[in-house]
């Protein structure tokens, strides 16, 4: 069975954007390809922080992370090349429509003083970033056993071409922007 987010894009999302947009091609409508999640960890802390980031972020979106290493040595960061560094996770089809439903209708109300996600954090290119400061806002993750807090980045890749379509697919599927575009 398809997840209720999906259902939500096939029946209201496909009609409202192929209509607003006059698409002459059902294949050009806009769809969310995939939702990447990152973690980085700071090369100075010891190394239960990775593992601590790991474990949060596996919770958090039901996939085993993939351990970053860094590629380089830069010495200003007291970083080596191969050292671990964050860990990351990459979401599609299912997985990636459970966890949008779940950043959109019980992560980011929880953010205290929350009115919106930023409206400018398109890339020029139809994907969406976005900052999450703390991984405590998500319902999985339990509260008295969080060592550290942990921010972490979430990337939306859209196959729009233009910020303003995945802006339209982005506000149709229930993402709550802050302002007006």
């Amino acid at each position: 069975m398809k997840s209720r987010l999906y259902q939500q894009y096939m029946e209201t999302v496909r009609p409202a954007l192929m209509k607003k947009r006059e698409y002459g091609n059902s294949h050009q409508i806009p769809v969310i390809e995939k939702i990447v999640i990152n973690m980085g960890v700071s090369a100075s802390l010891e190394k239960s922080a990775l593992d601590d980031a790991v474990k949060d972020l596996g919770i958090i979106s039901g996939r085993k992370p993939v351990i970053n290493k860094a590629r380089k040595s830069v010495a200003n960061f007291k970083l080596r090349q191969g050292q671990s560094i964050g860990c990351r996770v990459t979401l599609r089809r299912d997985a990636m429509y459970e966890f949008f439903d779940r950043l959109v209708a019980a992560a980011l109300p929880r953010i205290r003083d929350f009115r919106g996600v930023s409206s400018r954090s398109f890339d020029g290119r139809g994907s969406y970033s976005l900052g999450v400061a703390d991984q405590s806002i998500f319902p999985e993750i339990d509260l008295d056993k969080i060592k550290r807090h942990q921010g972490m980045d979430i990337t939306i890749v859209t196959t729009a071409a233009t910020d303003d379509e995945a802006y339209d697919l982005l506000k149709l599927m229930g993402m709550p922007f802050a302002g007006g575009r």
